[in-house]
């Protein structure tokens, strides 16, 4: 994916959002070619000098930039040097995907395995140990706790994990084998 497509989908400006947050857009959306250092950022975008550092560090942290430091031989000032690396969000979006497939599969797991109740008064969730041990009754106002069905939660978690799989391109029974 070419550089300027990168930049303009959808996705990837979300994960940038994600990523450096709103203070931080302008530093994400528009990096420039070639070394810059986060004053010229800072001045060239009108943004404050710690929107624009905390920016790039975070854009480091997911090496999505990268750095180095000049040494100023008459001040003995350190000057960094930023690059970016917008070729590895493709990768770190793969990465994030199967974090949350892992999660989703965990969730799904423990919704599938636990009994819950539910206080309609208050909204609140109890899992059954925790139901019985108040004695099937909230312990915020009282009413009953009722038996509360988790299929459509254990069924939307599946879609989800399905789709997730599809677009991964993860074989759904790869860990029956």
């Amino acid at each position: 994916m070419a550089f300027e497509e990168l930049l303009n989908d959808p996705v990837i400006q979300k994960y940038l959002h994600e990523l450096v947050g709103p203070e931080g857009m302008p530093v994400a959306a528009a990096p420039p070619e070639g070394e810059v250092t986060d004053e010229e950022l800072a001045e060239e975008l009108d943004l404050e000098l710690n929107d624009v550092r905390r920016a790039l560090f975070i854009l480091y942290e997911n090496d999505l930039a990268s750095y180095r430091r000049v040494r100023d031989e008459d001040s003995g000032w350190l000057t960094y040097l930023w690059t970016f690396h917008y070729d590895n969000i493709p990768e770190n979006l793969e990465e994030e995907m199967e974090r949350l497939l892992t999660a989703i599969e965990e969730r799904e797991e423990y919704e599938r395995t636990h009994e819950f109740y539910l206080c309609e008064v208050c909204s609140i969730r109890f899992e059954f140990g925790e139901a019985m041990d108040q004695g099937f009754q909230c312990p915020e106002c009282a009413s009953p706790l009722e038996s509360m069905d988790n299929d459509a939660l254990v069924e939307a978690m599946e879609e989800r994990g399905a789709a997730l799989r599809e677009e991964l391109n993860v074989d759904i029974h790869a860990d029956a084998d």
